[in-house]
Parts: structure tokens; C-alpha cells; sequence
């Protein structure tokens, strides 16, 4: 089964303490497309402009990504500048031009609409909204936002995320969306709005699962070298997400297991700039990165005993 996304495809200029690349390919559709598709088949809903080329295509296509629903445009593509300084969690906006992205419109086709599966990028809510409205027989839909919409669209927002099965947002995301400080507190409400599952990224402390009666957090992978954190979260979404589709069932055993492949997809990307790493990373990669994550975080039960009796 394919996974649809709706979202933006663009280019990136990004300088870290690592070093500096001009022109790279970004957007929240691009990463989630390439991180899924190790998984599923994944259909792209987006637009480009006229510098948007075949040797930017191709590096969706030859992960089998379906980019029919690539809307073209008159003029440029959507350009984010950015800048992270020592604490990569942390991104400056240097420039943001949409270009094309301002007059986005999704155009679903019968197949898109057909969708079991459909992954709402960092787009505006009412658009979110009504892709998802047109999404009659999807099984689940996921849905990323960012601090601009909660500022300026928040209602908007809330009618969007009022539909959808999972939110994916970052830690002040989900502090500032709900009003609340203490994130326990903060995912409770946004839970109570209606999904059944909410996901908080926290950078380089991992991501942590909430849902109505659990919580489950994984710690990120520990890399000496992190190049570019650029799109890591819609990466996560994507192996998020890709993996979900490829079980028989979607229930919170398989979220678990898919917290692990986001994880593991997320700290490839970060490993070079832009889209680099994902695009030539190998299932074997993958296959041997879980097992070391699998390493890392298990233990025992262990039944508490003292050792020493207290005196009496």
C-alpha cells in the first residue's frame, strides 16, 4: 500500500559548525518521501518551480518515489536559508522565500485520494484540513505543524488536528500548542482534542509516544558527527510512517517498533547535508543500525531485592 504526503519540496542553504552548502534539496515532502520509501511505495503531493530539474527529480524517483502529483509553476521554488550555531537543536532563519509554495494549491489524484496511509507536512492548517477532508478512506493520517501556524493560524489548526490520527511536533511545538510547560501535561490536552497518538521530536534527546493510557521514549542515536539536522524530523516521520503501512496491523506495538525506525532513519540524515546520506543509504544499513539501537536500549527486568536488611 502507498502513503501519500503533502508538503513542500525546496532548497535549502544551510552553514553549521561543520561547514556550509548553498544550494541543497529540502522541503518536509522530499525527506519524508525518501525515508519512507525504504518501506512503501510513497506518492509525492507538491510544487516546484521552473529551476527545479531532472537531476533534482531524480533523486526521488530513483528511490521509486511517484512524483505525478509534482505540481509545476511559473517561477522559483520555495528557499529556506538557515544557520545552526553549536546547539543543533536550534535553527536561525536567514532568509525564507516561498516562491511558488505562497500559492500552493494540493491537487489529489483518484489514487492519491485512495490512500490508506497519508503523512500532512509543514503546511498551512486550512490546507491540511482540506487534504484531509478529501481522504475518505484513509486508515491514518499524521500531521507536522511548526511554532509559525500555532502563532498565527491556531484555530485553524485545531480543526485540523481535530481529524487526524497522530501528531508530530517538536518539544516547545507541543508547550506552546497547548499552553502548558510540563509536556506530560501539554500531551494529555492535545490528546484530548482528538488524536490517538501524539509524538514529540526532542532533537538530539530522541522522540518520545503518547497516547491515551502509555508513553514510550527512545533515546536518538549517539553520532560523534552530526553535519546538518535539517529535515531530520520529517525523516523520522517517514520511517515513522513507512514502517506503519508494512504491518498488518497499526496498533501501538507497531508504533513502538516504528519510534525505533524513525530514530534510525533521522540519524542518517543528520550525518551529511540536505538529503545526501538517505539517498544512497542501503537496507543493510538500516537492518544493522536497529540491531545496534536494540543493543543500546535493552535490559533485563530485574526483580528488586535489598541487599543489605534493615537493622532493626
Amino acid at each position: 500500500m502507498s502513503i501519500l504526503v503533502v508538503g513542500s519540496v525546496a532548497f535549502d542553504g544551510i552553514k553549521t559548525p561543520s561547514g556550509k552548502v548553498d544550494r541543497c534539496l529540502g522541503g518536509s515532502a522530499t525527506y519524508f518521501s525518501l525515508s519512507a520509501s525504504f518501506f512503501a511505495d510513497v506518492r509525492v503531493v507538491a510544487v516546484v518551480g521552473e529551476d527545479f530539474t531532472a537531476e533534482d527529480e531524480a533523486v526521488m524517483v530513483k528511490r521509486g518515489v511517484d512524483i505525478s502529483g509534482l505540481q509545476r509553476a511559473k517561477g522559483k521554488t520555495f528557499f529556506w536559508r538557515g544557520r545552526y550555531d553549536y546547539d543543533l537543536n536550534t535553527a536561525h532563519t536567514l532568509d525564507t522565500q516561498l516562491n511558488v509554495f505562497a500559492d500552493f494549491k494540493p491537487k489529489l489524484s483518484p489514487e492519491s485520494k485512495a490512500s490508506r496511509i497519508a503523512f500532512l507536512g509543514n503546511i498551512q492548517p486550512e490546507l491540511q484540513k482540506e487534504v484531509r477532508d478529501q481522504l475518505q478512506s484513509a486508515e491514518l493520517v499524521a500531521l507536522d505543524t511548526m511554532n509559525m501556524w500555532i502563532e498565527i493560524s491556531r484555530e485553524a489548526l485545531l480543526r485540523a488536528i481535530e481529524g487526524v490520527n497522530i501528531v508530530i511536533i517538536n518539544d516547545a511545538e507541543a508547550r506552546q500548542l497547548s499552553g502548558e510547560p510540563n509536556l506530560i501535561k501539554a500531551a494529555r490536552k492535545i490528546l484530548s482534542w482528538g488524536p490517538s497518538a501524539l509524538i514529540v521530536k526532542r532533537g538530539e534527546y530522541g522522540a518520545a509516544l503518547f497516547t491515551a493510557g502509555s508513553y514510550f521514549a527512545i533515546p536518538a542515536y549517539p553520532l560523534e558527527s552530526v553535519f546538518d539536522p535539517t529535515g531530520a524530523g520529517d525523516t523520522f516521520a517517514g520511517g515513522f510512517m513507512g514502517y506503519l503501512s508494512s504491518q498488518p496491523e497499526m496498533d501501538e506495538a507497531a508504533m513502538r517498533r516504528a519510534m525505533i525506525f524513525g530514530s534510525v532513519m533521522a540519524s542518517f540524515n543528520v550525518e551529511e547535508f540536505g538529503t545526501e546520506r538517505v539517498s544512497r543509504l542501503t537496507n543493510e544499513e538500516i537492518n544493522q543500525r536497529f540491531s545496534d539501537f536494540k543493543q543500546m536500549t535493552h535490559f533485563e527486568e530485574i526483580p528488586f531485592e535489598r541487599a543489605v536488611p534493615i537493622a532493626q
